[in-house]
C-alpha cells in the first residue's frame, strides 16, 4: 500500500498545545494508532503498543498520533470522559477526537482511511504516504521492522553522498560485509 495518506479531520485535540497536521509532521515517519477507549484490544494491546513507540523512538524521526475514533457507544466515549482516561492510562502523545460522520456513524478519518474497527494502526512516512495498515493487534517486532524501514528510508530532500569516505569499498553478500582490502 503506497497511496497518499488522507488529511485528518479533527474536532478536538488533547496531549498537545497545537493541533497537528500530516503537512506539519512530513520529514517524520508517523504512527496513527486509531482507538475507542471501550474497546478491549485498544486499551490491552493498541495504545500501550503505540505508548512504547512513543516512549521509543526520536520524536525528529517518528510521531505517534492517537485517533479517537468512536463508532459506538458515543454517549459513554464523551470529550471529558477521555481526558480523563487518556490522564489514567497515562497516555502522553497527541489524541485527535475523530469527527463525528454521516448518518451511518462512522467518523470521518476513519471512513477516509477505510478502516474496518478498532485498534487500527497507519505507518505514514517521510513523504506523507500512507504504507502500512493493519486492524487489530501488530506484534511488537514486526511494528519494530516495519518503523525501522521507513525511518531509513532517505529523505526526499537528501540527496546522494559524493564524499569518498562515505561511499562503500568493502565486499557485502549474504553471509555478511567484509572490510575493504588494505591499500
Amino acid at each position: 500500500m503506497t497511496t497518499t495518506a488522507p488529511d485528518w479531520r479533527i474536532s478536538e485535540w488533547l496531549n498537545t498545545s497545537q493541533p497537528s497536521s500530516l503537512l506539519q509532521l512530513r520529514g517524520k515517519v508517523v504512527l496513527v494508532e486509531a482507538f475507542q477507549m471501550l474497546c478491549p484490544g485498544c486499551v490491552s494491546d493498541g495504545l500501550p503498543q503505540a505508548q512504547r513507540v512513543h516512549d521509543m523512538f526520536g520524536h525528529d524521526d517518528v510521531a505517534v498520533v492517537g485517533l479517537h475514533s468512536v463508532f459506538e457507544h458515543h454517549a459513554a466515549q464523551t470529550l471529558t470522559a477521555l481526558t480523563a482516561f487518556l490522564h489514567e492510562y497515562r497516555i502522553s502523545f497527541p489524541v485527535g477526537v475523530d469527527m463525528p460522520g454521516a448518518a451511518d456513524g462512522i467518523p470521518q478519518t476513519m471512513a477516509a482511511y477505510q478502516m474496518r474497527g478498532t485498534p487500527t494502526l497507519v505507518l505514514i512516512d517521510r513523504q506523507g504516504r500512507r504504507r502500512f495498515q493493519h486492524f487489530g493487534h501488530v506484534p511488537d517486532l514486526r511494528l519494530g521492522a516495519e518503523i525501522m524501514a521507513l525511518v531509513s528510508e532517505a529523505p526526499a530532500a537528501a540527496t546522494a553522498s559524493t564524499n569518498a569516505a562515505d561511499q562503500p569499498t568493502g565486499v557485502c553478500t549474504a553471509a555478511g560485509c567484509e572490510l575493504p582490502a588494505a591499500q
